[in-house]
């Protein structure tokens, strides 16, 4: 039964409602919408110029109307007069092709006509720096190994616990933070669910960590690689598929427990890995991640190769243990929407193709990586990626009316980036 939103707001003193939708950039869009209006705005939808946002629109489109998902209530823990509502969009009585949410919501629905249910946990990396940016902001952090410090971790314990807290309020079940192995990088996790469920909460995590480190005067990013010497932030997602309340993807009689279903929906997303990059990994900095060269702490933690493996790191998906997998790939710019929608739909693939995975590689692929003949690697850049996902069929024909508007976009954004002067081609061709 859909939640009243009227009722609710009596019931919990909610005074007005954040009707907030995700654009194709990741950015979060929303309007202030008093309680007194939230029945009129549920029926209607909030109104936008989606052109003003990243979405692929003219000034003479109509309307764009924000509907808002009752069941999505999420009351702001540090401001609990506020209720955020993730929307859904529509345009002329129509949802949106484009609309990362309905891509999303339409993909979920057609797993089910199958029978099936994704779910998935995310792992959302991020580092607090200081609030302009230039460096993280802990100046104590300087350790070379800094990956799981008590004295760092504990430092910042006012911040790391009160975000645990309106989680552990929200009933998200998280069960573990850490420092990462960065600098001034921490991880939060809570419990997997429902697609569209992680999606939400990944979206309304990101927004509540940045809210509260600037709460406690700090900045947090999300962003891939902000410090070329330090790990840069993956957002790995752990993924299993579901048939009457059974995880299909389990398999007990094999070796590290994956059924052979889940050796297809594998075998997916390595088939459309390097287009399905042009999502997971959406920037230009994304790419100094994927190809990092090692890092002080010794490692970049991030692939740059289309394997899989058991319970080893150095690939792009993981097998740790029976039942599930994780998709090392995702890095923080990630859009929490067409993250998921960019799996089921490469994994819907693979099994209804049967694609196989190929051989499972257990070797350290930073180091012995040279020695298999014929691995793909992932993309070096932003471009390469988005030709990848402009020549994919797979995620042409699964993600639809999307693709070519999201290219659109992220072509302008790439010629953006080249028309920009850096520093480092005038120290090294001014006297060419």
């Amino acid at each position: 039964m859909t939640l009243d939103l009227e009722t609710a707001a009596k019931e919990r003193g909610i005074k007005y409602f954040l009707v907030s939708y995700t654009d194709l950039f990741g950015t979060q869009r929303a309007k202030l919408v008093p309680a007194a209006a939230i029945k009129s705005t549920c029926k209607n939808g909030a109104g936008f110029a989606g052109f003003a946002t990243w979405l692929d629109m003219s000034p003479a489109d109509a309307d764009l109307l924000a509907v808002p998902d009752p069941d999505g209530l999420i009351q702001l823990p540090w401001k609990p007069e506020v209720g955020w509502l993730p929307a859904d969009l529509v345009m002329n009585g129509v949802p949106v092709e484009q609309g990362p949410r309905n891509i999303l919501k339409r993909l979920i629905k057609d797993a089910a006509r199958d029978g099936l249910q994704m779910k998935t946990g995310v792992e959302c990396e991020f580092f607090l720096i200081t609030p302009c940016g230039s460096e993280p902001a802990d100046m104590a952090d300087k350790q070379i190994k800094p990956c799981y410090d008590q004295s760092a971790l504990m430092r910042r314990y006012d911040v790391i616990t009160e975000i645990c807290d309106a989680m552990l309020g929200l009933g998200w079940r998280p069960y573990q933070n850490d420092h990462e192995d960065a600098n001034g990088q921490f991880e939060m996790n809570w419990d997997y669910d429902d697609a569209l469920v992680t999606a939400d909460r990944h979206a309304f995590f990101k927004y509540m960590t940045r809210s509260i480190a600037e709460k406690h005067g700090l900045r947090a990013t999300f962003m891939p690689k902000p410090f070329m010497d330090l790990t840069g932030s993956g957002c790995h997602a752990h993924v299993s598929l579901w048939r009457d309340e059974r995880n299909i993807f389990s398999d007990k009689s094999d070796e590290i427990g994956l059924s052979q279903e889940g050796y297809h929906f594998i075998g997916g997303l390595i088939h459309s890995a390097d287009a399905l990059a042009a999502i997971t990994n959406p920037c230009v900095n994304s790419y100094k991640r994927i190809n990092a060269p090692r890092t002080t702490s010794g490692a970049t933690w991030a692939p740059n190769t289309v394997t899989y493996t058991g319970n080893n790191r150095t690939h792009m998906i993981r097998i740790p243990d029976g039942g599930r997998f994780e998709f090392r790939l995702a890095d923080g710019a990630a859009n929490p929407y067409l993250l998921q929608a960019g799996i089921l739909a490469a994994g819907l693939d693979g099994m209804r193709n049967r694609r196989d995975p190929g051989q499972r590689l257990d070797i350290n692929m930073y180091t012995d990586g040279h020695t298999v003949e014929g691995v793909k690697r992932l993309p070096l850049n932003m471009l390469d990626a988005m030709r990848a996902l402009e020549r994919c069929d797979v995620l042409n024909e699964a993600l639809g009316a999307f693709v070519p508007s999201y290219l659109k976009l992220k072509n302008e954004e790439w010629n953006a980036y080249c028309g920009h002067l850096t520093q480092w081609e005038r120290d090294t061709t001014l006297d060419c």
